[in-house]
């Protein structure tokens, strides 16, 4: 490109474009290369806002002659007042590390603008152009202010003024030293902030803009070198060197924009009282607890509802991990009286252009394990939750163990296993629950009435003989990839379940897949009898309308021991005709193929099992009784625990507060990383508490089958 220049960029949106007014005839560099000169700059990018809880396309526009970036609802409103503006003058321009088409304006003000373009090429104009502008305006204010006389940025007063830092400070003129002068009374724009930046900060700062022109220097030298034969500016090595120099810039602003946001966070804080300060790293306590997990708590003890829908970010609280268990008293636990039941989602008018936007940044067979989904599909309960209420009918997983013969055992199992989906989903409309932090667990229990023995049957039974006890436990014991351990056992009867799971999510157009990987294994120690399973596949379909979920795969249900075998078949429905829910199995002897029991029906409504000899049975589903889990009041629980750990979230979704629900989700993910972070810098591997990985499973550490309980 030569001269002026117009750039468009296509974008999915019909009218969507970038174009480029240069202010300079300077001839710019060819392609994507750094260029010095300032543009005005316009078209379409995709903003994130929690006002929707999703992104939106708004028309951007970068106005050089007043250091502004501003935004509107479409390029027809821009005659109108801008929706928003954003300050350039101090502020730090981050491309994101989330994918290549992502990047953040963070003003000095504390104010963020989080964007997305088309592709990496039109990222990367926008980027260099909101650097250029930025640092041209931070100089130009600089500039324009006096020094201050009561105070000095300078070590000099720290009796530091003889270093060579000083001694650069002492020889700068003008741009950088007087930007950082923050006490003049001045200057509007930073007077407010003067006590929110020490010493340290300012130091940084000038460093920042001393750092950036000689990067700004390095580029231009390399690009303005004479072509000589067998060396030119496109040489391997200096287009290294040229990478690892802007690789360096991106990440030194990334981490002075983090000290500022946590000097906001401790000014606010000594205003308006506690607050989160996720941003705080725990290397002191990951450090002495030997890296086994840091903190991440950093919620309150409160258990109650917040008054008139006010929902305040809560106090931190220290919960280092250290790998210590959690002894959990049942004498704690509480039936739970309350059942969440999600709200029908209806049409989707209102959020459909989120979902729209979402879609268009997707493509088929895409990996969705850490693309942000919309708040507004969330359902009110953890994972690890909805595992545990795949255990609602404990009787019937408690009656595989009293089957007179294997084959009686093998046909239990597979009813109790086709009966835990029902109520483990809440209902057919497609919600997704929360994905666990790392180190989060899960306790209940059910009480389980016993079946009455023959003798002395007038008897009434005592306290401790009223029920079996069923004990569940499970924990996020990986971030990447997910996975989560669960494990259940009533020692009375010897029957224990151990699984491990590994959730995949792939986009598949109007669909969600999601893979369960991993395995379980229900143990009968009275008999000596294993029984591992895997999980079907789950989706949610009709995403754009009402969503709903179905169930699809094969799942393999096999005993060694006495052979028997079932196979499960989810069936999805076709495109013509067919049935919604379809699962049909069938249970055989695997060395005599001799078929013991056939099944067919719904999932989630009747199922028939038919036996050889012509009888048969059916099961309703949803007539099965539900027991009710026992929990901890939240007030009780450990800070991991998935009920207090999200009680905000929960809390702001019961009040259709999708703004201050995506607030506190962001907060608990964004700690989530950013210990993960200084967990790699310490060279401090995660550990777990409850399960123990042996090779690609997680094995509860006290299962009963390496303690089993005395046979009574």
């Amino acid at each position: 490109m030569q001269g002026e220049t117009a750039a468009a960029l296509r974008v999915p949106e019909s009218e969507a474009k970038l174009e480029v007014f240069p202010q300079s005839r300077t001839p710019s560099i060819k392609g994507w290369q750094y260029s010095d000169h300032m543009e005005n700059i316009h078209g379409y990018l995709m903003k994130y806002t929690n006002l929707v809880t999703g992104w939106q396309y708004r028309f951007f526009v970068l106005n050089n002659e007043a250091g502004m970036l501003e935004y509107f609802v479409n390029e027809q409103s821009r005659p109108q007042k801008a929706r928003g503006t954003l300050a350039l003058a101090g502020a730090v321009i981050s491309p994101s590390d989330e994918d290549s088409h992502t990047f953040t304006v963070n003003a000095i003000s504390g104010e963020q603008y989080k964007l997305r373009a088309t592709d990496a090429k039109e990222r990367q104009h926008w980027v260099s152009r909101l650097q250029i502008c930025t640092q041209h305006h931070t100089e130009a204010l600089g500039k324009s202010q006096t020094p201050s006389k009561s105070r000095s940025f300078s070590t000099v007063s720290q009796g530091s003024g003889s270093s060579p830092l000083a001694q650069r400070r002492a020889s700068q003129t003008g741009a950088s030293s007087s930007y950082f002068s923050l006490t003049h009374k001045g200057s509007s724009l930073y007077s407010s902030r003067k006590s929110l930046l020490p010493d340290h900060l300012l130091d940084a700062r000038e460093m920042m803009v001393q750092a950036q022109g000689q990067h700004k220097d390095l580029i231009q030298s390399i690009e303005g070198l004479p072509p000589v034969p067998g060396f030119s500016p496109l040489d391997q090595d200096l287009l290294m060197l040229k990478a690892t120099s802007m690789a360096t810039m991106t990440c030194l602003h990334d981490c002075l924009h983090i000290l500022h946001l946590q000097q906001l966070a401790r000014h606010h804080s000594a205003l308006a009282g506690p607050n989160v300060e996720w941003l705080e790293p725990k290397m002191a306590d990951i450090l002495k607890n030997g890296g086994s997990g840091g903190s991440l708590g950093g919620f309150s003890t409160n258990d109650g509802l917040q008054e008139e829908s006010r929902l305040e970010l809560s106090t931190p609280e220290s919960c280092s991990f250290s790998g210590e268990l959690e002894e959990v008293d049942a004498e704690e636990e509480v039936e739970d009286s309350f059942v969440e039941r999600e709200e029908e989602l209806g049409a989707v008018e209102e959020e459909r252009s989120v979902i729209l936007h979402l879609l268009s940044q997707l493509k088929l067979g895409m990996d969705l394990t850490r693309v942000v989904l919309p708040t507004f599909i969330l359902e009110k309960r953890s994972l690890l939750e909805m595992y545990a209420d795949f255990m609602s009918h404990p009787a019937l997983f408690l009656a595989v163990a009293d089957g007179d013969t294997p084959e009686d055992r093998m046909v239990r199992f597979v009813e109790y296993y086709l009966t835990s989906f029902h109520e483990g989903r809440r209902g057919a409309i497609a919600k997704k629950p929360y994905n666990p932090i790392i180190g989060e667990t899960f306790h209940c229990s059910w009480r389980v009435p016993r079946t009455p023995g023959p003798e002395a049957p007038d008897t009434p039974p005592g306290p401790q003989d009223a029920a079996h006890q069923v004990r569940f436990v499970a924990e996020q014991v990986s971030h990447h990839p997910p996975v989560s351990g669960f494990y259940a056992e009533c020692p009375e009867k010897r029957v224990c379940v151990n699984t491990h799971v590994w959730t995949k999510s792939k986009f598949m157009g109007m669909s969600i897949g999601v893979s369960m990987v991993g395995e379980g294994c229900l143990y009968l120690l009275d008999h000596d009898e294993e029984y591992t399973f895997t999980l079907p596949c789950a989706y949610a379909r009709s995403i754009l309308t009402v969503p709903w979920v179905e169930l699809g795969g094969k799942v393999l249900v096999t005993c060694a021991k006495s052979g028997y075998s079932a196979v499960i078949t989810f069936h999805t429905k076709p495109f013509y005709g067919g049935k919604l829910h379809k699962v049909t199995a069938e249970v055989k002897h695997s060395a005599t193929s001799v078929v013991a029991c056939r099944v067919q029906g719904e999932w989630n409504g009747s199922l028939e099992f038919s036996y050889p000899a012509g009888h048969s049975r059916l099961v309703d589903v949803t007539k099965l009784p539900v027991c009710r889990k026992h929990v901890r009041p939240v007030a009780r629980q450990g800070p991991t625990e998935s009920r207090r750990l999200w009680q905000h979230v929960t809390e702001a979704l019961r009040q259709k507060d999708m703004e201050k629900a995506t607030e506190h989700k962001r907060i608990l993910e964004e700690r989530q990383r950013m210990e993960e972070r200084h967990r790699t810098d310490a060279d401090a591997p995660w550990k777990t508490r409850y399960f123990e990985s042996e090779g690609d499973a997680w094995v509860y550490h006290k299962p009963l089958w390496k303690n089993p309980p005395f046979k009574s």
